[in-house]
């Protein structure tokens, strides 16, 4: 399987609102699910969407997992979600670290919902209806946002609470680690 090339920040596709998918079983749309996971899985990433990848499409992949990225990630399968929304969210929001694929060497404090009730088509077609909390709640409103031209530097409340990668790795994942301990 060949894993698609990243599109970063610049790039216009990654400022459009992706289309809609009429049809969720096409065949050609098949083989882009399956290099989609392959490629979150060979960079680390814990999700990805279409456009990202250059396609403008509401199309996305949440495939929570701890990386060197994010070590404490729970785990899960991937999860193919087409035509993504929120029906409902709590009414708290925290913030916490992000970091993203197209935005390389940097994470940013952003506040999101800590539950969201979605709906999305899967990879066969059928209506999925679920509640997400905390860190995959997170990876689905980073994604969703992606669907509408938003990256992640664009919720973020001040310049303050953006870092490098680098200093996140040593500050944050570093800190929590050693506690861990």
């Amino acid at each position: 399987m060949v894993r698609l090339q990243v599109i970063e920040l610049g790039h216009p596709v990654l400022r459009r609102v992706a289309k809609p998918i009429e049809e969720a079983r096409r065949n050609s749309l098949q083989p882009l699910m399956d290099q989609l996971i392959q490629t979150a899985q060979q960079t680390n990433g814990v999700g990805i969407a279409a456009p990202q990848v250059g396609r403008s499409e509401r199309l996305f992949i949440v495939a929570s997992r701890p990386t060197p990225r994010y070590p404490h990630a729970p785990v899960m399968e991937p999860t193919v979600m087409i035509n993504p929304q929120i029906t409902s969210h709590a009414a708290e929001r925290v913030k916490d670290w992000e970091g993203c694929l197209s935005v390389p060497g940097v994470r940013g404090l952003v506040p999101r919902y800590q539950a969201i009730i979605v709906e999305y088509t899967d990879r066969y077609g059928q209506h999925q209806h679920q509640e997400l909390t905390d860190f995959v709640a997170r990876i689905f409103q980073h994604e969703l946002d992606h669907l509408d031209g938003i990256l992640f530097i664009d919720r973020v409340e001040n310049t303050q609470d953006l870092i490098s990668e680098q200093d996140y790795q040593e500050r944050i994942v570093g800190a929590s680690w050693s506690t861990e301990k």
